[in-house]
């Protein structure tokens, strides 16, 4: 409590105390008229009163000026000194009232206002007493009427005594209980402080931990609800407050009932799918537990992430072991297999050009060694995916790799007349270093594949730009889109895995490649599809700084077909 607000109380109670006092003495002056000069008592009160005003009028400046403070408790001990005046002196029952200034000042003032009101009131009593028993020239307004019995002077020091030191008992009581009620008061005041500032900080780490955290009652009500769980779910806090926790963070019915039967302090964990307010589907890894809150309720506490990226990566992480499993193999099948394949070619060509051979026996021949050609191409395809060898980096111009695929493939035999090739690309070169060869496979790779995808028609979009766009340098990012027969969720994970075509002819060796070549320049591909609808694969390649120097260790891009060749050197 201020200053100010502490005497605003103390002149309303200086009031109540003044208007008990005028009752009090009205009540007597109609008992037993003549108890006490009537006059001189009622214009103290009155007195009393218009100094209250006064002290209203100078509330606002108490602030400012700590002295109209004392100046209420000085005049409060001479108003009270007035009383004692003129009701008797050392007979005046009213010298106890000394202490209602003495606790006043103690309030606002302390220990040393009390103090001061109390060594000036013992200044006045004594004053007051000295001028009955000692014969002192005095004006005639401050003679104090004396008693036709006045006590005698050993009681008179008596009564003084007592009084006195009455007066500094309740100084040094009220003072001190005044100063302990303060310090408890500061430390009561920095006490909350301490507690906002914890509940504050508290607030502000929950709110900006990654997780999602959330907090439910025994009835699945959520109670609270942290920034990380809004950005995660895409619903608002305010939304989710008092909500169903299961509905809200879509848990299974069976995880609900077997967190329900879980002792305190043991957790469970699920991943699961979850379907975000944006309409996104999302990984979360999810825990649960119950808890018990501070005011013995029970209840239950929620800890999620997204872990999309991180599923991701586990599966790129299986796959890239899966595919250097592989790659251990390629060296042992190019000579387990492709050797003797050689040589068994070899020896139904000799057979072939000198045995007499009817119809019949030579279209058996041309199968065989057409099939062993086609052996043959597979090998190379697959070695060419599993083992790195060297290529020339040199700068390119990325649009004219997609607008030549695209041409050839509208000349293509897989080509049909509800299908249409269309080519994105900006006016200004996008450049990039890497080798010519590897770029135009994966350029031909995934239009291929596209064009594959749909039968008979639909559209199929070839892009190439910088990213950001309108940069001369800096990321290269080429999109292929299709409006195919789309690729099945669960799919997904297995495109890139070789040998999983599902393509007619295909040796399942295309999107692999890709793979490889994209991973080895430290790029990525982000794949997107619609059962039904199509798919759009985008192939993101880094800008590396000085990398047209330098010789890397890449993979080697599988056989492109030879008129594709010819078409791009024409």
């Amino acid at each position: 409590m201020d200053l100010r607000s502490r005497l605003s109380t103390l002149i309303a109670v200086r009031v109540v105390v003044s208007t008990l006092l005028l009752g009090s003495a009205i009540l007597i002056q109609l008992s037993r008229p003549g108890s006490f000069p009537v006059d001189p008592f009622f214009f103290l009160i009155g007195l009393t009163y218009g100094l209250s005003v006064v002290y209203i009028g100078s509330l606002p400046y108490a602030a400012q000026h700590h002295w109209l403070a004392d100046l209420q408790f000085g005049a409060d001990a001479v108003l009270v000194s007035a009383f004692i005046h003129v009701t008797g002196g050392i007979t005046s029952y009213f010298s106890s009232l000394y202490v209602l200034p003495i606790i006043a000042a103690s309030t606002v003032r302390f220990r040393r206002g009390a103090l001061q009101v109390a060594t000036l009131s013992a200044i006045l009593y004594l004053a007051l007493v000295s001028l009955q028993y000692f014969e002192v020239n005095v004006p005639a307004v401050l003679q104090v009427q004396t008693p036709p019995n006045l006590p005698s002077l050993r009681f008179a020091q008596y009564t003084v005594a007592i009084n006195l030191g009455g007066f500094f008992a309740v100084a040094v009581l009220a003072g001190s209980l005044a100063e302990g009620l303060r310090s408890a008061g500061e430390r009561l005041e920095d006490a909350s402080h301490e507690i906002e500032d914890l509940r504050a900080f508290n607030e502000y780490v929950i709110d900006n931990l990654l997780s999602g955290l959330v907090t439910a009652d025994s009835d699945g009500r959520i109670l609270t609800f942290n920034r990380a769980a809004s950005t995660i779910t895409g619903v608002p806090s305010e939304r989710a407050l008092g909500a169903d926790v299961s509905g809200v963070l879509q848990l299974p019915l069976p995880f609900r009932a077997q967190l329900d039967a879980l002792v305190e302090r043991r957790s469970m964990r699920i991943d699961l799918r979850y379907q975000t307010a944006d309409g996104r589907t999302i990984d979360v890894g999810l825990s649960g537990l119950r808890l018990t809150f501070p005011n013995g309720r029970a209840g239950f506490l929620y800890t999620f992430q997204d872990v999309t990226e991180l599923k991701r990566f586990e599966r790129d992480g299986r796959l890239q072991q899966r595919l250097a499993a592989v790659g251990e193999m390629a060296a042992g099948i190019a000579h387990e297999i492709r050797n003797p394949l050689a040589s068994m070619s070899g020896s139904i060509q000799v057979l072939r050009q000198e045995l007499p051979l009817t119809g019949d026996q030579a279209q058996l021949m041309d199968i065989v060694l057409k099939e062993s050609e086609r052996l043959n191409n597979t090998i190379r395809s697959f070695l060419a995916y599993a083992r790195p060898q060297r290529s020339v980096v040199s700068t390119l111009d990325v649009r004219t790799i997609v607008q030549d695929a695209a041409a050839l493939l509208r000349n293509a035999a897989d080509v049909r007349e509800g299908h249409e090739i269309v080519v994105d690309v900006p006016d200004e070169p996008v450049w990039y270093d890497a080798d010519e060869g590897q770029i135009r496979q994966v350029v031909w790779n995934l239009a291929t594949n596209g064009l594959r995808a749909m039968a008979t028609c639909g559209r199929l979009s070839l892009s190439a730009r910088h990213d950001p766009p309108g940069e001369t340098t800096g990321d290269v990012l080429i999109t292929v889109e299709d409006q195919g027969c789309g690729i099945a969720p669960d799919d997904l994970d297995g495109i890139f895995q070789p040998f999983r075509s599902t393509f007619e002819k295909g040796t399942g060796l295309g999107l692999p490649i890709v793979h490889r070549i994209v991973t080895d320049y430290g790029g990525a591909i982000q794949v997107s599809s619609t059962v039904g609808a199509g798919t759009s694969i985008h192939v993101r390649l880094p800008h590396r700084e000085g990398a047209a120097a330098e010789i890397p260790v890449v993979s080697a891009p599988a056989a492109v077909p030879r008129e594709f060749t010819r078409r791009v050197a024409s």
